[in-house]
């Protein structure tokens, strides 16, 4: 097998590179209260596509420094009894896609909720104001604050999890059967709502972003998504004389810290060929997993539609 990373032996046992704050978990703890103080009030708005037997919504909610957040909202048209409900993430840039595409969990008599991340592709603004440089990507916003609580990705985490907080408030929702998941960006925030909402029943994500910056950028893979952490060194700070400083407080938003927070199953799904989310950032944050936890190896693919993966996530969901 061609390599591009770590054996997979090595991969195996590799448990990141990157900073940890020594503050981290009274950070994202002191965080959640906050965003525990907004309540799980949210707006429902009849969405111009329906189809038979489901009800498909815009749900607003307000998130962190006054946001708003916009998620589609899926649900059977028939309920019985309390439902289980799934989460979904979108990939850097885009949005939280079509309602067609989650008709078939409505089929299988699940609620959906699919967030769009504030600021990128969908409906969901990002008014926080921010210093410095904002240029090519997501990942450095805020990093030049006095508080990490401008991190970008750290208020979008937040909106990932009020987002469970609403939806299993929701009467009809039975609270101890919801999943997340997603690809890319997307795999990257189901972990994050799995470590922020420890009542999560199962999370799958797909080759997951935001994790271990420090390999990525020591494998001169900061590039693509990744980009904006080399461009901030070259922008801000071209001799790396705050380079420990810099990785620090990214990881306050790195999955591979936050990873000892999950307390759900995890299926993760990994292309040993992947230059975009190298695998050995992906096992970086699932070696830190002390739930039940598998990964699901593609050995020729790399940051691209793994096949049988989303017919396998269904079947893992729907399982709860």
């Amino acid at each position: 097998m061609s390599l591009i990373d770590m054996p997979l032996e090595e991969l195996r046992e590799y448990r990141g590179l990157n900073e940890c704050p020594a503050d981290l978990d009274e950070f994202w703890n002191r965080s959640l209260s906050e965003m525990e103080s907004l309540g799980v009030d949210y707006e429902l708005e009849p969405a111009a596509f329906q189809a038979p037997g489901a009800e498909c919504y815009h749900l607003w909610f307000t998130g962190m420094g006054g946001a708003r957040v916009h998620a589609k909202f899926l649900r059977p048209a028939r309920r019985e009894g309390k439902l289980p409900a799934v989460l979904m993430f979108h990939g850097y840039s885009g949005d939280s896609g079509s309602f067609s595409s989650k008709l078939g969990y409505v089929g299988a008599g699940y609620v959906v909720a699919a967030l769009d991340c504030r600021g990128q592709g969908g409906l969901s603004e990002d008014p926080v104001p921010v210093k410095g440089n904002t240029l090519n990507g997501h990942i450095i916003r805020g990093l030049e604050d006095e508080s990490p609580e401008k991190l970008y990705f750290r208020n979008v985490f937040l909106d990932c999890a009020q987002l469970a907080r609403i939806v299993m408030a929701l009467s009809y929702v039975d609270e101890t059967r919801v999943a997340a998941t997603g690809g890319s960006q997307g795999g990257g925030l189901t972990l994050a709502c799995a470590a922020l909402t420890p009542t999560l029943n199962r999370a799958a994500p797909v080759y997951p972003f935001l994790s271990d910056y420090r390999r990525v950028w020591e494998m001169d893979l900061a590039k693509d998504a990744y980009v904006d952490v080399k461009e901030f060194f070259r922008h801000t700070d071209p001799t790396h004389a705050r380079e420990k400083e810099t990785f620090t407080r990214l990881g306050y938003v790195d999955n591979h810290n936050l990873a000892h927070r999950i307390r759900c199953r995890v299926r993760m799904y990994t292309g040993l060929m992947d230059t975009i989310c190298p695998p050995s950032s992906q096992f970086a944050a699932y070696n830190r997993i002390e739930s039940e936890k598998e990964v699901v190896l593609y050995p020729d693919f790399g940051h691209e539609y793994l096949p049988g993966s989303e017919d396998d996530i269904m079947k893992f969901i729907l399982e709860m």
